[in-house]
């Protein structure tokens, strides 16, 4: 990481900058918010009982840059759980930074920390700059996503 980044929790002063940047994620995704969409997420970083967590990517002069969000998650073929890294979003003048790196390892330690032997995570195919990151660590999975809303 950069020397020049600080990887910290989000606080409850800072839901403001969070709903800036979730607002930036989905219209990079071209995803329309669900309306309570970000009372719910919000709701969850901040509930103690919920294993869902988000850390913000902030640099020297205290400007926030990017997070990333990320759950525990059951998986039934291991018997373990694995670390769902849920949603990375680094702003786009700051693509580059490290800063995405800095996120991942940050996800990447808080599973070696708690025993977690698996982090996993999703993309867009046309989400090419940050494959070229992605793929620093290893190679991509075989398996497609299906999702299909049911309401």
């Amino acid at each position: 990481m950069s020397n020049s980044l600080t990887l910290r929790s989000v606080a409850d002063t800072d839901q403001a900058r969070w709903q800036e940047l979730m607002h930036a994620y989905a219209d990079f995704y071209h995803v329309e918010l669900e309306p309570d969409a970000l009372a719910a997420t919000w709701s969850w970083i901040k509930d103690p009982n919920e294993k869902f967590w988000c850390t913000f990517a902030q640099t020297q002069d205290g400007n926030v840059i990017g997070f990333t969000q990320y759950q525990l998650m059951h998986r039934s073929l291991s018997g373990e759980l694995v670390c769902y890294l849920s949603d990375l979003y680094v702003e786009p003048a700051a693509r580059g930074s490290g800063a995405g790196r800095a996120l991942i390892d940050y996800v990447f330690a808080f599973a070696k920390e708690g025993g977690i032997a698996n982090v996993r995570w999703l993309t867009q195919d046309y989400n090419v700059t940050a494959r070229k990151l992605y793929d620093s660590y290893g190679e991509k999975s075989d398996f497609i996503l299906y999702s299909f809303p049911v309401r």
